[in-house]
């Protein structure tokens, strides 16, 4: 994920905590991206990056995402309604994307 940040031409707004590796205990964050649009097999748009620990993340108007631990997705505010879990995502997209379409929050669990 780390190489996509660097790489990536897509508008990206960053939340949580800042993003350093080095960090003591940064292996006890999981790092979510989630952007608003899918093209072919390409996320991108506008994304944003969240960098911490449990939380459940606003995410209106997501088409896609990818986190460094396991994440679910639902289609309600508030982490409710319909959820889904990354880990068995339906159709993978490039740079280990997941494509979540009507997904409105994200919910990130306790690492």
């Amino acid at each position: 994920m780390m190489h996509w940040l660097a790489t990536t031409n897509a508008e990206l707004t960053f939340i949580g905590k800042p993003i350093n590796p080095l960090a003591a205990r940064s292996a006890q964050t999981t790092i979510v991206t989630y952007c608003s649009q899918r093209i072919d097999n390409v996320c991108g748009g506008a994304c944003t990056v969240y960098n911490g620990n449990h939380a459940c993340l606003n995410a209106p108007n997501t088409n896609c995402l990818s986190a460094t631990t396991n994440v679910g997705f639902c289609d309600r505010g508030g982490c409710g309604g319909s959820c889904n879990q990354f880990s068995t995502c339906g159709t993978r997209l490039d740079n280990g994307f997941c494509f979540t379409p009507g997904t409105a929050s994200i919910l990130v669990p306790f690492t």
